[in-house]
């Protein structure tokens, strides 16, 4: 894959509670040279979105305790991560689960299985919304 402005090295917190699908993003993403940090749940992320201020959390909607809709609206409603780009990325695909992923503060809706270059458009667009692809 060519790199692309969205490879630019991204501190991405990935918060999912299958240890098999945060280990894949993990993979896809740090080989584009993404510093990784995960979460198994929404508190943990939480936290870790406080400590270390990543640029970017994906975050699935089915977490155990704090889903992922009220992890986007505490971390939207907080000063100090209301910057965070918030990339839902589930495996609900309907469109009124769109709207409330947008309507929690989510700046993209995903399903998974996600497609490598799908994220890796996501990313482009919202890391760099002015800039094209040559």
């Amino acid at each position: 894959m060519k790199p692309t402005l969205a490879t630019q090295a991204r501190r991405i917190l990935i918060v999912d509670d299958h240890d098999d699908g945060r280990k894949m993003l993990q993979i896809m993403l740090s080989v584009r040279g993404h510093h990784i940090l995960d979460a198994a749940d929404g508190a943990t992320a939480l936290q870790i979105a406080l400590s270390e201020r990543p640029d970017v959390a994906i975050v699935d909607i089915g977490l155990p305790g704090v889903d992922g809709y009220e992890v986007a609206r505490r971390l939207r409603a907080d000063p100090r991560t209301t910057a965070i780009v918030l990339i839902a990325l589930t495996g609900y695909g309907h469109e009124d689960d769109r709207q409330e992923a947008l309507a929690a503060g989510f700046d993209v809706h995903l399903v998974k299985p996600v497609i490598p270059e799908q994220l890796e458009q996501a990313l482009q667009d919202l890391l760099h919304p002015h800039s094209t692809d040559f």
